[in-house]
């Protein structure tokens, strides 16, 4: 038995099955995120002082250099999408490869960021923007980790489908990448807030 709408879009929304739990589970996101840099900003409106101590210890040019690793990543997310919509399976490799990749690059950043906080001995328990800080940008590295674990599976074994069910494999590559954007979206709102503000 065939699962009905993995390819074709259903009559009533449109979209095919997958991208509709797509967008219900960023909606989900959407919330958990909001309701962190919800916390966030009530905690610095009420307390001002407290924040300008503590926040220059970020490394802004590293916070800069990540943001734009993750935005060329979003970029050869999109390229690897258009090229299965062009029928180039090896220019597809080839993108969602450097994507996966450029992925690991800001996860090997962001640890000597970490490093370099946890040796000058600012911890999460050091103050409560650590706190925040550290939960912020520390849910956000499980997310960029969950996409790299997704699209290295589609780009190894599960680019197998390419041979049997290529639209099928297209629409997996645009709900992965979806979610690869909105972890994108996330550092550009955390960068600033975080790091600038």
């Amino acid at each position: 038995m065939d699962i009905p709408y993995t390819v074709q879009p259903r009559e009533d929304t449109g979209l095919f099955n997958a991208k509709v739990g797509i967008w219900l589970f960023l909606a989900s996101e959407v919330m958990l995120f909001g309701a962190l840099f919800s916390s966030y900003i009530l905690l610095r409106i009420g307390s001002p002082d407290w924040l300008y101590g503590e926040a220059k210890h970020l490394n802004i040019p590293i916070g800069t250099f990540n943001t734009a690793v993750l935005i060329t990543s979003s970029i050869t997310m999109v390229m690897a999408w258009a090229s299965l919509k062009l029928r180039q399976f090896d220019k597809y490799k080839l993108y969602l490869g450097l994507t996966v990749l450029l992925g690991l690059v800001f996860m090997v950043v962001k640890g000597f960021e970490y490093r370099d906080k946890f040796q000058h001995g600012l911890l999460p328990a050091t103050h409560t923007f650590y706190a925040i800080y550290f939960t912020l940008t520390g849910l956000h590295a499980l997310h960029v980790l969950g996409g790299m674990a997704v699209n290295a599976y589609l780009w190894g074994p599960g680019s197998k489908m390419w041979r049997t069910e290529p639209e099928r494999l297209t629409n997996r590559v645009e709900v992965s990448g979806l979610f690869w954007h909105f972890v994108d979206l996330v550092w550009i709102f955390l960068f600033p807030v975080l790091y600038l503000l």
